[in-house]
């Protein structure tokens, strides 16, 4: 059984993680912070950004997190990872962007946020945090390429704020070329939609 992080975009249940998290499970339980555990249906997947959308039913409105703008971040801010390392249960660590716009051979929008925040297994799919607490990216890798150091990276996440119900359809364009940053063709995927 695959274990990952998550976090909640929307209080009706949507929760984001990684493809790689979920891959393709047949069935997903979802563990809360109060410590309840439910089941989660996989409503789209999009490999080629390796980003998944879950969705619980919790009985009521969930707490969700605040997007922060990830094409904002400098090189030497701050950052928190948020996740589930190793199964052990909820653990924050600090780190600073290391690097932004790194490539590292993910697929086709690989552009990373690097960051010396420790970052282990069962950490993908959780947040990466700004010093303002809002999620400017989402765990998705580790690069060490001699185990000696360990750089871990963040997927920016698209822009779900805002949305009255995450779409689970995904249909983006690609030109192969490298202009814009992973922000704004994650923000064609997904648009934000005024409430």
């Amino acid at each position: 059984m695959g274990q990952g992080s998550g976090f909640i975009v929307d209080g009706a249940g949507y929760v984001v993680t990684n493809n790689h998290v979920v891959g393709e499970a047949d069935a997903v339980r979802v563990e809360l912070a109060d410590g309840r555990q439910l089941p989660g249906k996989v409503v789209g997947t999009d490999p080629k950004t390796d980003l998944a959308l879950l969705k619980i039913e919790a009985g009521g409105p969930l707490p969700t997190v605040a997007f922060g703008n990830s094409d904002q971040l400098r090189v030497g801010e701050w950052v928190l990872a948020m996740g589930n390392p190793f199964g052990l249960g909820g653990t924050a660590t600090a780190g600073i962007v290391s690097a932004r716009g790194r490539q590292i051979g993910a697929g086709p929008y690989d552009d990373f946020i690097q960051t010396d925040a420790s970052i282990n297994p069962g950490n993908s799919g959780g947040p990466l945090f700004n010093t303002a607490g809002e999620v400017v990216g989402v765990n998705a890798a580790i690069f060490s390429p001699r185990a000696a150091t360990s750089a871990s990276a963040s997927r920016c996440p698209p822009p779900w704020r805002n949305r009255s119900s995450p779409s689970s359809r995904t249909a983006a364009g690609w030109s192969g070329a490298g202009s814009a940053s992973r922000c704004r063709r994650l923000t064609r995927r997904w648009p934000a939609r005024s409430a």
